[in-house]
């Protein structure tokens, strides 16, 4: 018989990064307390893990829109980075 996944009420779509990234960091400092119960625990680690995956998410897709200046004859222009460029 399969575990059933737990159900997470998303709350990323409404955040931005810096949001979302400062809810995980609070998140991390109220585990790290030991002042929560275990339920409360399961639930905001749960949030914590959603908000990483988003943050991450965002990460990468921000990476693949990275652009450089490259030097030419004629000047500087913009230039997107390959994906192999970016790791």
């Amino acid at each position: 018989m399969k575990k059933r996944q737990p159900e997470v009420e998303n709350h990323t779509p409404k955040l931005t990064f810096e949001e979302a990234m400062q809810r995980l960091d609070t998140i991390v400092k109220q585990l790290e307390t030991g002042q929560v119960s275990l339920d409360e625990s399961i639930k905001v680690f749960e949030e914590g893990i959603e908000l990483y995956r988003f943050c991450s998410g965002r990460l990468q897709e921000v990476e693949k829109k990275i652009e450089r200046l490259v030097k030419t004859d004629q000047g500087f222009q913009l230039e997107l980075l390959d994906e192999t460029e970016i790791s």
